[in-house]
């Protein structure tokens, strides 16, 4: 949480994505896209 926060994430909002699409994530390239400095939160709805 404190990545999250370090980069500029509201911590709720980004667990919440996190737990959404992490049993979706088959490859390396999609659990790369769930790191915080990688996430953007209008592309998580």
């Amino acid at each position: 949480m404190e990545t999250a926060k370090a980069n500029g994430q509201e911590p709720y909002t980004y667990l919440r994505h996190i737990l959404e699409h992490l049993p979706h994530a088959k490859a390396v390239e999609d659990y790369n896209a769930l790191l915080p400095w990688n996430y953007t939160p209008a592309l998580s709805r």
